[in-house]
């Protein structure tokens, strides 16, 4: 099983990128999730969560401007990032709950890191 994300990429000061992820098999259903970030020399860090209900939370740095969804298919885990600012640079990576079916508790599994820059 592995995690996909997509929708990476360069843009300036201001603008808009969207991130996906979503399992490799379509047995699964992705229950929490979430989006982390790791900019060179720093520790990975928390960007935004949801959980099995629907529940988000995020950093204090990106509330606000970035939204992190599941579409009703459980599916795809998303996180729209607006506004986007030169300190949101980093490799962005997913890391979510993943259920087949007949299964009775989730299994967690990292995607592959995304990059995202942010040019001033």
């Amino acid at each position: 099983v592995q995690l996909q994300a997509s929708g990476g990429g360069s843009v300036q000061a201001g603008g808009s990128l969207r991130l996906s992820c979503a399992a490799s098999a379509s047995i699964f259903t992705i229950n929490g999730a979430g989006w982390y970030r790791q900019s060179p020399g720093k520790q990975r860090e928390l960007v935004a969560t949801i959980t099995s209900r629907g529940i988000t939370n995020y950093a204090a740095s990106v509330e606000g401007r970035f939204t992190i969804s599941r579409d009703n298919a459980r599916t795809t885990v998303n996180l729209q990032m607006n506004i986007l600012k030169p300190e949101d640079t980093a490799v962005y990576f997913c890391n979510a709950g993943l259920r087949a079916v007949g299964e009775i508790s989730d299994r967690w599994y990292w995607g592959q890191g995304t990059l995202v820059t942010v040019s001033s």
